[in-house]
């Protein structure tokens, strides 16, 4: 009984794994296959012409601006300070969070390896909404901001000593 239980739950299961769509000649699908590129453009130059435009790889924004400068906060050993030597990554990030109202970011706090699960849980919750906050005093909007905890679970830096757990006491500003 159970061998017939179990044959019929395989069958169910990869029946559910087909598909009933057929692709030949299906609207907006193309043969790709043995396609030919001409070597001259409609200019006569020899160069090819087409709408594809290139991608801006940089990451800027309308303005200019960049999230590829400094997105780390680091913090002290049991503590969810902002520290001032980092007012100016939150000041920088927080002028490009508000150039771009479309711009969502998620701030993960983290912390080192010392402390229980969910002590370290709470206290990377507590790092990542004190970036949250300063970022919400200098007018970013709480729509465009989501902070969120990983506690110990993606160490920076692998180790068990004071240079690793200072990388890894951190919050760090995440674009999406």
């Amino acid at each position: 009984m159970r061998r017939i239980f179990l044959a019929l739950g395989v069958s169910v299961l990869l029946s559910a794994c087909g598909s009933a769509v057929k692709l030949d000649g299906a609207a907006g699908v193309e043969d790709k296959t043995g396609t030919a590129v001409s070597k001259t453009g409609t200019d006569g130059t020899g160069a090819s012409k087409t709408d594809v435009k290139p991608v801006d790889a940089s990451g800027a924004t309308k303005d200019g601006m960049t999230p590829n400068g400094p997105r780390i906060v680091y913090f002290d050993y049991d503590s969810y300070v902002i520290k001032p030597e980092f007012q100016a990554v939150i000041d920088a990030n927080a002028r490009i969070i508000k150039s771009d109202k479309a711009r969502k970011v998620m701030i993960e706090g983290h912390t080192d390896e010392r402390g229980g699960r969910e002590y370290n849980l709470a206290l990377g919750q507590r790092r990542s909404e004190a970036v949250r906050r300063a970022l919400a005093l200098l007018g970013v909007p709480d729509s465009q901001v989501e902070a969120v905890s990983f506690g110990k679970e993606k160490p920076a830096a692998v180790g068990s000593d004071e240079s690793a757990w200072s990388r890894n006491r951190r919050a760090e500003i995440s674009y999406r």
